[in-house]
This record gives structure tokens, sequence and C-alpha cells, in this order.
């Protein structure tokens, strides 16, 4: 490995080591990669601090109206008070992937399944929230006082519309007025429309809003819940067109006041999101996130508080959305403008090439391949044969570097004290020989944005999720093939309690191709040297907490590189490429300096006298 490549392979790891630190979450140190068997589960309604230790049974409490004859014939709560009587049924919306359930009391979804999908403890079907988890009041005000429309009894009507199953529930309050809810669920979609509609009422409403109240306490769905709450927040879609969002990763509570219209808000965690679609834009609105340590049964408390108009709430508004499912692109896509972005594949190159090239690629492999191993070698080689020219050009800067050497060695015993000069030397040749001291780390660098790509990719890649292959139970977590539960300082905090046998072969795998290259080629002296075997070992450390499927395709990626090497090398003649530079020299020999050289130059010598100013003083 020459200076270049070795330039261009540390910068490479700084600016992994930048982004790894910037925008990659702390995974969870668990004490094995296996379903926990015991859940703690605490009370939300104590306050959320770390030190809580009132551990139970969790429940969302829901006020509960009694009415008395009283109430009744005052009509205490108005118009509203004959809804406030009734029996409470459940009906189910349901379809191939999901179902449903929601309540004659209130009107609203109170369970939804996703049939396709398992919890973490791998019982089916996933439950995404219960009427334990979510609860969501409509508030308005009347002349007696706040209404909670939640408290209201409706009657039910289930029907067909073309291909679309709906229910109407209705609360009828004499006089032509009323409060229903229609709900619309379309055959194999996570998306229900829901048009909410109050008519007749605007005397009987003092203000021109309806309070939308969400608590959420977000159900576990992983095994690592320390690294879920790092993928979990509460995003929202502004209207002017961008994504705003609550920190993910922080451990403080976090909230915001809506500044400008909002088009939709989600409650995402790592693989699952259910959110709201507002048939109009909403300006008013609160929202919050916090989570208890203690509590392993919820990963995040979410909270949003929504004035919305009382316009919205007409036929002419038209209808809502709620979406209730995977974090898949494809499917997210469909539910509104921006709501793909729940499902976070990087910064904008980064996100584009994820887009357009490897989730294209793995979606038509998972047609035709049940294995996802099978699936990430497979990746691996075409991401290799499209990176092929660049690989083979740092290949070809390599032996010309090495076919240079001998006068390398030269100038570096020539000018060994004089550092200008012999950078200046080392232009002259460069350019002689047409040899660009650049073109060893720029193919490296131009790799970048495949390395971050599949580093968002595979960790949100649900396809991934609980599926094995060969020691790995599941590819959207680590591997362990060796755990303890001590506490060792140090190794505990920087490596984890645990060994992920991919991450070993991963690194043992990048010290041999590394150790190969620098054998073949022109040799490295001094810290550069170490340097190229220090970052592997330090990735082995910061990747070790990290899913499977990322390793394993990293270790894959170092193995096809040792064979591609080898294909390259029967095709590269050292002894042509010395006849081409010794060409190259005797041509350029009386050719003047670039301007790009001689500002080169300039700088080097500006600096090097600044040096020897500094030294003297």
């Amino acid at each position: 490995m020459d200076k270049n490549q070795s330039i261009g392979f540390v910068l490479m790891a700084a600016l992994l080591m930048v982004y790894f630190y910037f925008f990659a979450p702390q995974p969870p140190d668990q004490t094995n990669g296996t379903v926990m068997d015991t859940v703690t589960t605490v009370n939300p309604s104590q306050p959320l601090s770390q030190n809580n230790s009132n551990i139970q049974e969790k429940t969302i409490e829901k006020p509960s109206i009694q009415l008395d004859s009283s109430d009744l014939s005052n009509e205490k709560f108005g118009v509203f008070t004959k809804a406030m009587v009734g029996q409470e049924q459940k009906l189910t919306l349901e379809n191939d992937v999901i179902q449903i359930t929601y309540s004659t009391k209130g009107g609203l979804a109170q369970i939804a399944k996703l049939k396709e999908y398992d919890d973490f403890q791998y019982q089916t079907p996933l439950v995404l929230f219960d009427e334990n988890s979510s609860n969501i009041k409509y508030l308005v005000s009347t002349p007696n006082g706040n209404v909670d429309l939640s408290q209201l009894y409706f009657t039910s009507e289930q029907k067909m519309n073309g291909d679309t199953t709906e229910l109407i529930l209705t609360a009828n309050l004499g006089n032509g007025k009323y409060i229903r809810h229609i709900y619309g669920l379309a055959p194999k979609s996570y998306t229900v429309s829901h048009q909410f509609l109050i008519s007749g009422l605007e005397s009987d409403i003092s203000s021109d809003k309806v309070s939308m109240l969400w608590d959420n306490y977000l159900k576990r769905m992983e095994t690592d819940i320390e690294y879920s709450r790092n993928y979990t927040t509460i995003n929202f879609w502004l209207a002017s067109g961008s994504l705003d969002e609550l920190n993910q990763s922080s451990s403080d509570k976090q909230e915001a006041t809506f500044t400008e219209p909002v088009s939709w808000i989600s409650f995402k965690q790592k693989f699952f999101t259910n959110g709201f679609v507002f048939n109009r834009p909403v300006t008013n609105g609160y929202i919050s996130t916090e989570f208890n340590e203690q509590d392993t049964s919820t990963v995040k408390y979410c909270k949003a508080t929504i004035d919305i108009p009382l316009g919205n709430f007409t036929e002419e508004a038209g209808a809502n959305t709620y979406y209730y499912g995977p974090n898949k692109l494809k499917t997210l896509k469909k539910v509104a403008t921006g709501f793909e972005e729940n499902l976070y594949l990087g910064w904008p190159v980064v996100k584009w090439i994820n887009k357009y090239v490897i989730i294209s690629i793995f979606t038509f492999l998972e047609k035709y391949i049940g294995s996802y191993g099978l699936i990430i070698i497979i990746l691996v080689f075409i991401i290799k044969l499209l990176l092929s020219p660049l690989t083979y050009k740092s290949h070809i800067s390599m032996a010309k570097t090495k076919a240079l050497k001998p006068e390398l060695d030269e100038l570096k015993e020539k000018y060994g004290g004089d550092m200008q000069k012999m950078q200046s030397e080392q232009m002259k040749l460069y350019q002689q020989v047409g040899v660009n001291p650049l073109s060893g780390c720029i193919p490296m660098l131009l790799q970048m944005p495949i390395l971050f790509a599949m580093f968002q990719f595979i960790p949100h890649a649900i396809e991934l999720r609980h599926q094995s292959f060969l020691w790995a139970t599941d590819l959207s977590t680590y591997d362990s093939i060796l755990s303890w539960n001590a506490n060792i300082p140090l190794i505990s905090s920087f490596y984890g309690n645990h060994v992920s046998l991919f991450t070993i072969l991963m690194t043992i795998s990048t010290i041999l191709y590394t150790w190969i290259n620098s054998q073949s080629t022109a040799q490295m002296q001094g810290p550069m040297k170490s340097m190229q075997y220090l970052m592997p070992i330090i990735f082995m450390f910061v990747l070790n907490k990290f899913p499977a499927g990322l390793t394993f395709y990293y270790f894959v990626s170092n193995l096809v590189s040792f064979g591609q090497i080898a294909i390259i090398r029967k095709f590269v003649d050292d002894t042509k490429i010395r006849a081409i530079l010794d060409e190259n020299k005797l041509k350029n020999k009386d050719k003047k300096k670039s301007k790009f050289q001689s500002r080169i130059e300039q700088a080097m010598k500006k600096s090097e006298e600044a040096k020897k100013t500094k030294s003297k003083k």
C-alpha cells in the first residue's frame, strides 16, 4: 500500500469515525443475543423519573363517566348527554395484513395487529398498540364545559365500497345533529382512511377547534430495547415540504411546538410506525417524547396535543389517514407526501443510492431468493462489480507507485533533510512519468457513499428482522457466540458484554487484506504503517454491537476483495507499466511545470520559510 493509498485509507477511516460519532445511534449493551425472558413494566401514571421504583402492571387511566338520572334530566353535557349512555361493543376492520379493533364507546381504534410480523418474543401477530398503550381523546368546549368525544357511544354499520371495507360509527344527538366516524380499509393495505364528521353542532361548540390529545406508550417490538430507543421519535411533516423531528437518541425529554402548518405526525420506531395524516394542515400543536430506563416493556412515551380547526370535520374537508405498519419504502410512499422519510436512509447522496440502487437490487433478489444471508452475499458481488472500475484504477495507481519506488527512495536519500526540496522533486517526478499523486486515494473516497449507504440500509431493513443465517439467529441485531453478565471496566463500555463472531471475522479479514497489499506494494514507514492495522481494531470495537447483517456484509465484502485483487493482478504487467513510465519520462523531460505544480511548490516554499522563521524566534 503506497503513501497515497494510505492517505485515502486514513481519510476513509476518519470519515467513518466522524459518521459513526454524529449519525449512528448507540447500540444496546445486552447480555446476549437471545430473546429476553423477563419484561419489567412501569406504571406510566407515575412520573417518568429514572429512579422510579414503582413497578407494576401498566395501564392507561381512561376516565369513566358515570351518569345518574339527574345528569340526564338536567342535560349536564348539553346536546351530548344522550350519547353518554350506551353499551360498548368491539368491532373489527380486517384484511390480509392487518386487523384493527374499534370500540363503539369513543368510536376509535383500540388494537392494531400486524399479521405478517411477530413481536420480540416471536409471538404472532405483532400488536402495534392496544387499549393499554394508546389513548386518543377529542375535546370540545361547550357552554357546559369541556366534553370528551371519546366518551360518547356510537351505533355501527359496516358495508363494502368497491373493494374497500367501511365501518361507520354514528352518535346521533337529535335534531339532525351527529358525530360520525367513517373508516375505510382496502385489501393488503396498512392505511385506514378516516372521515371524522361533526354536523349541526356549530352553536353547541364554543370554540372553532377540537383538541386532539394522543398518549402513546410505544410498545417494545425488538429484543434490543436500548438500540430501539435510539431509533424512536416523533416525526412531523411541514406543509412547506420538509421533515422535522424530535431528537431520537437523547436520553432527556424532547419536546416541540408547531411554528408552521403541519401535514402529518408519526410515532416512528426502528421498524414500525403509526401515524396520522391530517386532511388539512394544522398550525397549533405540542409533541414530546421521554422514557424510563426501568420500563422494559415501553420504548418511549410519546404525547401529542393538537388543536384541529372545526372546519376539518366537515365533509368538504375530506378524509384523514391513519397508518399502522412497517417502515418499508414502497409502503410508506403510498401514505402521504414525505411519509417515506420515516425510513431513514442517510443524508442526501447516501439516501439516493439507497432508494434507487440498493433497495431496488435488494427487492429484486428478494423475489427469487428466500435466504437473506444469500441475498447479502449476492448484493456484495453486484456492488463489487459496479465498483470494479474504481478498484482497478486504484490498483493501477498502486502498481505505478511501486514501479517508482527506486526513484522515490533515491530522492529520499538525496533530499531527506530538506522536506520542501524533496516534495518538489517528487512532484516533478510524478509529472514527468504521468502519474497523478491523488489517483490512489480518489477512487477509494468515491466508494465512501456506497459504504455509508450500506451502513444505513442494513440496520433499517425490516426484511432482515428475525431472519437467521448460519449461527446468527437474527440478522437485524448482533450475533453473539460468547456473553457475560459481569460489568468489566472499559471493556463493557467500549466493547460490550458479548463477542460478535461476524465482527471478529470482519476484523481478521480486513487486517489480512491490508497485510497482503502492504507486502505486494511499496513499503510504508513510520506511523502510517501502524495506522493501517490500527483502524480495523477500532472498528472491531465500534461494530461489535451493530446488526449481524451489517458486519456479515463487510466480512463477505473483504472475501470478495481478495478474489478481485487476485484477478486484477493477473492483468497488471509490472514490466509494461515500468516501460510506460520510462516512455512518459522521456517525452516530458523538457516539459515546463504546470501552473498547478508551480502554485503547489510556492505554497510549500512559503510554508517551509514560515517554519524556519518560527524556529529562529
